[in-house]
């Protein structure tokens, strides 16, 4: 028995899980930058938005992942 492979099966072959990769790193950067930026208001700023500082790495999480 003889396998062949077509050029569409193995260019699919090799870009799932690079698209995997690429969202992945997409959702992530999306994760730091609201971290970040969430991390540098001041207290009170939080507090201004109803927000406390321990909220900001589950918000982050949210931001990036989803509910």
């Amino acid at each position: 028995m003889e396998t062949t492979f077509t050029t569409n099966s193995i260019v699919s072959w090799y870009s799932a899980p690079i698209e995997t990769l690429r969202v992945h790193m997409q959702k992530r950067k999306i994760y730091r930058q609201t971290y970040r930026e969430l991390s540098s208001l001041s207290d009170r700023a939080l507090a201004d938005l109803g927000l406390s500082r321990s909220m900001i790495k589950s918000l982050a999480y949210e931001a990036a992942y989803g509910a």
